[in-house]
C-alpha cells in the first residue's frame, strides 16, 4: 500500500495526460479542471458488499417497477401509497412517455445510487440517479493506472477486479438491442462527462457518436459515418438530458438532439438507456416514498434505510421542519450537483426565517434531513494523512438480471468543513476496493 500512495502524484500525472478531467459551467464561461485522486483506497468487506448488493438490486427492481407503473396503470396512485399531485407535479414526470412501454420493459438500465456510511457503519441511501449517472469511468481508470503503478499492491491484496465494467455495460445494452450497432450519444467536447463518453464508447466497442451523426428515417435510428454509408442503430446510451433528446417531442430549440428520436423509440425499432422520463423516479421528493414502493412492488422489506427524511409537503412534516430548521439539511427537489443543499446551522435570522417562509409556500420544492455524520476517510494532504467526508456512488445495471459492480466511486470533500463531495463543488475521488474474502 505505501508504494501506491508514494505514487499518487504519478498517478494523477497519468490522468491528466489521458484526460481525465470534468467540466463546469459558470457565469456563462466553461472551465475544465482535473478531478484529484487520492490513492488511499476505500474498503469494503466481502460481507458487507454482499449486504450492499442485495439492497441495491431491491432498490433499483423496485424503482422500474414504479416507473412501469406511473407511465403504465398507476396502481400506486389508485391506491394512495403515493400521492397523485406529489407524482404528476415532478418536473421529471414527462407526459410524452405515457403508455410507452421500452424495451424488455427496462426504464434504469444504469442506476447511480449514491450511499454515506454512518459512524456505527450503517449504509444510508442519499439519492437515487436514473437519468443519466456518470462516474463509473473515474474508478475503472484509476484502477488500470494503480495496477501500473504498484503491482505489487494487488497481488498481495483480494481485490475484487474492477475491470468487467465495460462488459456489463455492453451486455446490458446488447439485452435492450432492438438490431443494430450500439451508439453512445454525447452533446459533444464541452460537456462536462466528455471523457466518460469517448472512454466508455472505446471499452465497449460502440460508437461515438453527437446528434448530428444521427437520423430518423422511416421510423428507425441511423448513425451516418464519414462517407455516404449509414447503419442502423439499435440501441443508444444517450449522455443528454431529456429536454434536448428530440426537438419535435421535447424542446424545439435544442440543436444537440435527434428529430423523430421518440417517433422511432415509440415504434420499438430502437432503445434509450436511460428510458425518457426517469426523473419522476429519482425526484429527492419521491426518494421519500422509495421504502414504501419496495413493500408495494416486491413485498419485502427495505435492505437499505434512506437517510431519515421529512416531506414539508405533508403537515406534521412541515410543522417538525419548521421547529427544527437549524439542525437540518435542506434540498431543492429540483436541483442536482451538490447544488440547492442547506445546512440549516450555517443561515442566519433572516435567512432561516426566508427559509421558513420558503417552505411554507413551496412544500412541494423541498425536503428535509437529519445531518448523518458520516464516516470520514483518511486522504493524503500533501505528505500528511487527514480525515474528509466521503460518499460512494454504487453502479447497477439492470439487464437480463440486475446486477450491481463490485467497485464504484467514492467522493470526497476537500474541504474539512465540508459535508458536500461533488466534484463540481471541488471534491475528489477514490478507488473503491471490494474485498474478495
Amino acid at each position: 500500500m505505501r508504494d501506491l500512495i508514494e505514487r499518487t502524484d504519478m498517478i494523477n500525472q497519468l490522468l491528466a495526460r489521458y484526460g481525465v478531467k470534468f467540466g463546469i459551467y459558470k457565469n456563462n464561461t466553461f472551465h475544465e479542471q482535473l478531478f484529484p485522486f487520492d490513492a488511499i483506497p476505500r474498503v469494503i468487506t466481502k460481507a458487507e458488499f454482499e449486504v450492499m448488493e442485495k439492497g441495491l438490486v431491491q432498490r433499483v427492481d423496485a424503482l422500474n417497477l414504479f416507473l412501469k407503473d406511473i407511465y403504465g396503470k398507476k396502481q400506486i396512485v389508485k391506491d394512495g401509497v403515493v400521492p397523485e399531485e406529489f407524482v404528476f407535479s415532478s418536473k421529471g414526470y414527462l407526459p410524452e412517455c405515457e403508455n410507452l412501454l421500452p424495451p424488455k420493459g427496462i426504464y434504469s438500465h444504469i442506476s447511480g445510487i449514491d450511499l454515506v456510511q454512518a459512524k456505527d457503519k450503517s449504509w444510508y441511501i442519499l439519492e437515487d440517479n436514473l437519468r443519466i449517472p456518470s462516474g463509473a469511468s473515474y474508478p475503472l481508470i484509476a484502477r488500470e493506472l494503480c495496477r501500473r503503478a504498484a503491482p505489487e499492491t494487488f497481488r498481495h491484496n483480494g481485490v475484487v477486479d474492477n475491470r468487467n465494467y465495460a462488459q456489463l455495460l455492453k451486455e446490458t445494452m446488447e439485452y435492450v438491442n432492438c438490431g443494430g450497432i450500439r451508439v453512445i450519444m454525447t452533446p459533444g467536447r464541452y460537456n462536462a462527462a466528455y471523457f466518460e463518453h469517448s472512454y466508455l464508447a472505446e471499452r465497449t466497442g460502440s460508437v461515438l457518436a453527437t446528434g448530428s451523426d444521427l437520423f430518423v428515417e422511416d421510423n428507425c435510428l441511423y448513425y451516418k459515418d464519414y462517407g455516404t454509408h449509414k447503419q442502423k442503430v439499435g440501441v443508444i446510451y444517450r449522455r443528454i438530458s431529456d429536454e434536448y433528446l428530440d426537438p419535435c417531442t421535447f424542446l424545439p430549440e435544442s440543436l444537440i438532439g435527434i428529430p423523430n428520436l421518440m417517433s422511432a423509440y415509440r415504434a420499438g425499432n430502437v432503445a434509450i438507456v436511460n428510458a425518457p422520463g426517469n426523473g419522476v423516479a429519482d425526484d429527492k421528493g419521491i426518494y421519500y416514498f422509495v421504502p414504501k414502493m419496495i413493500e408495494y412492488y416486491l413485498q419485502e422489506t427495505p435492505i437499505l434505510k434512506n437517510a431519515p427524511t421529512y416531506l414539508p409537503y405533508y403537515e406534521d412534516d412541515r410543522r417538525y421542519v419548521l421547529e427544527n430548521l437549524e439542525k437540518l439539511v435542506i434540498k431543492d427537489v429540483s436541483e442536482a450537483g451538490g447544488y440547492g443543499v442547506v445546512f440549516g446551522r450555517d443561515l442566519d435570522k433572516e435567512a432561516l426565517e426566508n427559509m421558513r417562509s420558503l417552505i411554507v409556500t413551496q412544500s412541494r420544492r423541498f425536503i428535509a434531513q437529519e445531518v448523518i455524520d458520516f464516516l470520514d476517510l483518511e486522504i493524503m494532504d500533501g505528505y500528511e494523512r487527514v480525515e474528509r467526508k466521503a460518499d460512494l456512488r454504487a453502479f447497477v445495471l439492470a439487464g437480463e438480471k440486475t446486477r450491481v459492480w463490485a467497485s464504484g466511486l467514492t467522493r470526497f470533500s476537500r474541504n474539512p468543513d465540508s459535508f458536500v463531495v461533488n466534484s463540481s463543488q471541488g471534491g475528489g475521488f477514490k478507488d473503491t476496493w471490494v474485498l474478495s474474502h
